[in-house]
């Protein structure tokens, strides 16, 4: 685990950037992937992502295009947005290792398959090794060395602490777990309730009714994560509970920022991808599979899709019927 030195970046938005910065802190070799040629050369030139501008590349991260670049690397973070993961991943598979770990970045789930990040991984890339990293965290913070905490997942815990060393410095904090499917659950629900904590915001509801809104969020994270195996542990830990807060709270938040616009009637905040919006969908249809009440979940899809208003979305919440906290 102590032999890995360099770390390919996938995806060179903001986030992307921002985690080849982190690894680059850490002491590693770091080459950052654009797929537009025109993008990759404006970095590589000015040092700075126009789309994370209060950031400079450190002289040690190598701008490209050719992603057989970037795939010869240790460790690869895949850093694109969840619905574009498996595109990404079979443009990359030809030029991995065997056994290279992939770590998604993103947080969803894939529409059509209902398939996890890890998941996809494993379809798209067989000879990989699939993991997943998570948590409350925004690039800008990230890139500028703010205090930041997350959680890696790997089916096997030593290879999940060697990722941690591979990645960690003093102001980057991964906490390992083996708990991929509860650090999956944590970050693709938690999109969606941030949707719904925007739209309370929005309609002016109060903070009283912001603040339920998140806890009964988080009994829905929790029910859904206990039926499909998730531990107690990492859904109240940072990748769970610690991530829907912040989300929930924020308007850095691309999920909270549309839930913030619906609310007052504005529209989609433009050129900005939130993945709640594709991931309410099917997490309302795994749900319901799994016969997981999630009420406010698949309010938020059905206000998303135009089958109900918020008005009446809101007035189907409040008159459920009253039953024991959980």
């Amino acid at each position: 685990m102590s032999s890995f030195q360099s770390i390919g970046v996938i995806g060179a938005g903001a986030w992307g950037t921002a985690l080849a910065t982190v690894a680059a802190r850490a002491g590693r070799d770091v080459t950052l992937y654009a797929r537009d040629a025109a993008h990759a050369a404006r970095i590589a030139t000015s040092r700075i992502n126009p789309r994370l501008p209060g950031a400079t590349l450190a002289p040690g991260i190598a701008v490209t295009n050719d992603i057989a670049l970037a795939g010869g690397a240790d460790i690869i973070l895949v850093v694109t947005p969840a619905q574009h993961l498996r595109a990404a991943l079979l443009a990359l598979g030809p030029h991995l290792s065997k056994d290279t770990p992939v770590v998604a970045c993103a947080k969803g789930i894939e529409r059509g398959t209902h398939k996890f990040m890890t998941e996809i991984i494993t379809e798209a890339a067989p000879h990989a090794v699939p993991a997943i990293l998570s948590g409350p965290s925004f690039a800008d913070d990230v890139a500028l060395g703010l205090p930041t905490a997350v959680t890696l997942a790997a089916h096997d815990e030593a290879l999940a602490a060697g990722l941690v060393q591979a990645l960690g410095s003093a102001t980057f904090r991964p906490y390992h777990t083996s708990d991929v499917r509860g650090v999956e659950i944590g970050g693709a629900a938690k999109n969606v309730l941030a949707i719904a904590a925007g739209i309370v915001v929005g309609r002016q509801l109060g903070a009283s009714a912001q603040a339920a809104l998140t806890t009964r969020g988080f009994a829905e994270l929790a029910r859904f994560g206990r039926a499909l195996g998730a531990r107690s542990e990492t859904l109240v830990g940072l990748s769970g509970l610690g991530d829907l807060i912040l989300s929930c709270s924020s308007p850095q938040s691309r999920n909270f920022a549309l839930g913030l616009a619906l609310g007052r009637g504005e529209p989609k905040p433009a050129g900005k991808l939130a993945e709640g919006e594709f991931t309410a969908p099917v997490l309302g249809e795994l749900a319901a599979a799994r016969k997981v009440d999630m009420p406010v979940s698949q309010a938020v899809a059905a206000i998303l899709s135009g089958a109900i208003t918020i008005e009446a979305a809101i007035e189907g919440l409040l008159t459920r019927p009253f039953k024991a906290e959980e």
